[in-house]
């Protein structure tokens, strides 16, 4: 979907947690997407065009990310974002969910499936965050820049060029960054290194993504029996396919590990169709299997 069309259909709620901006498509039971770091909700434009006939999609954008502000005495661990989160859901009265996340928004969604289960009808993880693996090996020193306060001059100085700017963040995240739509990477980054405000607080956000937070609710994901399907690629640098079988074995809900060959850590917007066809089936068996 176009983004213009996208956000025809963009709305903002006020939640206990902060004001959040949103895209809400379709009809249906409802779908919730989640995104991570860096991103925002168009990481899903694809997805959600092919499945709003069927599904009414609803992808949020995080606190300083898209159209989502924060403030300066927000909470940004993710245990506050999982918070946030079920916020969302409790302003607009979310029930029995599909919830649908990649990267960082995944260690949201387990914290979220972990303390809320009645909320989900299905949980999707694809490649993200695990207990063992936050943060991941590769982007260890982008936290400890940020960490030493020297993130936020650099970033901001790179996104004066916008193609530069996206090879140096997401070359890893993409197989083809080059392909990758412009305008969709500045509302990337814009929001989180457009300015050395922003940037700051992008600094303190990476630096409060703890390990702590999701090994806290180990216990929880291994009696988590919301269908749990868990979709992977295997060209992530930053995620081994081996987490997802990590997941399998932690989450006693999980029905089927798939693997997307060479697909690296954005692959629902860069392979949307290696996706959908795994969410559809099964959200179907789920709801063939319901007496």
């Amino acid at each position: 979907m176009q983004l213009t069309e996208l956000d025809a259909h963009r709305h903002t709620v006020a939640t206990r947690s902060g004001e959040i901006s949103y895209l809400d498509i379709g009809t249906g039971p409802v779908a919730l997407f989640v995104h991570g770091i860096a991103t925002n909700a168009y990481l899903w434009r694809h997805v959600i065009g092919a499945l709003a006939r069927q599904r009414r999609c609803i992808a949020l954008d995080l606190p300083l990310h898209g159209r989502s502000p924060v403030t300066d005495d927000q909470d940004l661990s993710l245990a506050a974002l999982a918070a946030g989160l079920h916020d969302f859901c409790e302003a607009l009265g979310l029930t029995r969910i599909d919830l649908v996340a990649n990267d960082t928004g995944g260690a949201v969604a387990q914290i979220f499936a972990a303390r809320h289960p009645q909320r989900l009808a299905t949980l999707t993880l694809t490649n993200c965050d695990t207990a063992g693996n936050l943060p991941p090996d590769d982007f260890k020193p982008m936290i400890e820049l940020a960490a030493a306060g020297n993130l936020a001059p650099a970033a901001v100085a790179m996104l004066g060029d916008l193609d530069a700017a996206a090879q140096i963040s997401f070359g890893s995240g993409y197989e083809h960054v080059d392909r990758a739509d412009r305008d969709v990477i500045r509302s990337y980054l814009e929001p989180c290194i457009g300015t050395m405000e922003r940037a700051r607080q992008f600094e303190r956000l990476l630096v409060s993504l703890q390990a702590d937070d999701l090994q806290a609710v180990t216990p929880q994901l291994s009696e988590l029996t919301v269908p749990t399907l868990v979709v992977w690629g295997t060209g992530d640098t930053f995620f081994d396919v081996s987490w997802a079988y990590w997941l399998r074995d932690t989450i006693p809900g999980t029905t089927r590990v798939v693997t997307v060959d060479g697909a690296r850590l954005f692959f629902p917007e860069e392979r949307p169709m290696d996706l959908v066809p795994h969410l559809e089936q099964h959200w179907a068996a789920v709801t063939a299997a319901r007496p």
